[in-house]
């Protein structure tokens, strides 16, 4: 049986159509390793040049460049120039906190096994 109070009020609180497809591109950029592997060096190592994320992650720095320009795009990492040089980090601290809760949860579930 449906009910009826619950259904509204969760449709009441159900994001828009737009905000749904955001986050949805959102994980599809994190369902990918590689970019995950560039993530969690900017997690672990601050603000990285792109020659420093792809040694950290044995990636090549073409490989590493183009992932970057598809999680800026998704306002997932921002930039900073200094010179020719352009200096990487997570975007903000709900990016930290969502790749902290997802390394959290993975842990966990290894840790119940």
């Amino acid at each position: 049986m449906v009910d009826p109070e619950k259904v509204a009020v969760v449709i009441a609180t159900m994001p828009g159509a737009d905000t749904v497809t955001e986050l949805a591109d959102v994980f599809g950029l994190l369902a990918d390793p590689g970019r995950l592997r560039v993530l969690t060096a900017l997690l672990e190592g601050g603000e990285m040049c792109v020659c420093d994320i792809a040694a950290a992650c044995g990636h090549s720095e073409s490989a590493v460049s183009h992932a970057l320009r598809l999680l800026r795009t998704s306002r997932v990492v921002r930039a900073r120039r200094d010179g020719r040089r352009a200096y990487y980090r997570l975007d903000d601290a709900h990016v930290r906190m969502l790749l902290d809760l997802a390394l959290a949860h993975v842990g966990h579930r290894r840790d119940d096994a």
